[in-house]
């Protein structure tokens, strides 16, 4: 018998070469209901997965936790059993005005602001994700915010509002802290990458009433999740 990865408990045995990796263990069980023939795999730590199908295509669904590193685990042990095809489906913070809760913002790019991939390759390395995956966002979410994010490793830093004052003015449309990880342990790793995050927080907002509202269903981020959600599906069963 196939031995498990440590941290994910997964096996080539999910038998599916496309994943949605998400934060929040609780978004693993909002997929499923989107999904059909669904069948829980594993709930280990932070690591909560669960296989479906979407339009005849068997995807994994699989949480990491917060944070760049737990989230690279899960990259590693997708790609230890057979995975070449990774959408993060996230949140995040808009980092500039005119991005409403609920708008969908895709990577082009990702500014490294993160200790883990520093590991992987110099901060000269770009974390970009893949053409093919972005080239299908854009025909089913022509609408959506693209542009360069940030990746980072923390929100309560004492420097926090000048580092995201200063990102802004260099054109940064969000942030979140898991994307630079997905997309640099990828091209390492040699995977279709790419991170499509729900804003749940205004830029210059207050973080903890975005997340807050978030967590008790506000509409327009609610509807944002699902949004985000069905068009990782679309994209990895077209």
């Amino acid at each position: 018998m196939e031995e498990k990865q440590p941290h994910t408990q997964l096996t080539s045995e999910i038998n599916t070469d496309s994943a949605i990796i998400m934060g929040d263990p609780a978004r693993v069980d909002k997929i499923a209901e989107l999904m059909d023939n669904v069948q829980s795999w594993a709930f280990n730590r932070e690591y909560k997965s669960v296989i479906g199908e979407y339009r005849g295509k068997r995807i994994l669904a699989m949480s990491t936790g917060i944070g760049a590193p737990s989230a690279g685990i899960g990259v590693e042990e997708l790609n230890n059993v057979g995975v070449k095809n990774v959408i993060r489906v996230g949140s995040a913070g808009a980092m500039q005005k005119g991005i409403d809760f609920g708008e969908l913002i895709i990577g082009e790019g990702v500014v490294r602001d993160d200790g883990l991939t520093q590991k992987y390759a110099p901060g000269i390395y770009p974390a970009v994700p893949s053409f093919k995956l972005m080239s299908l966002a854009r025909k089913y979410a022509p609408d959506a915010v693209y542009g360069i994010i940030r990746s980072h490793d923390g929100f309560y830093m004492d420097d926090n509002a000048k580092n995201e004052a200063f990102w802004s003015e260099k054109g940064i449309v969000g942030a979140d802290m898991e994307s630079g990880a997905l997309m640099v342990i990828g091209r390492q790793r040699h995977l279709e990458t790419l991170s499509i995050l729900n804003n749940v927080v205004l830029y210059e907002g207050d973080l903890s009433a975005g997340v807050n509202d978030l967590v008790s269903g506000d509409d327009l981020m609610a509807k944002g999740e699902i949004a985000s959600l069905k068009l990782a599906l679309d994209i990895l069963s077209d």
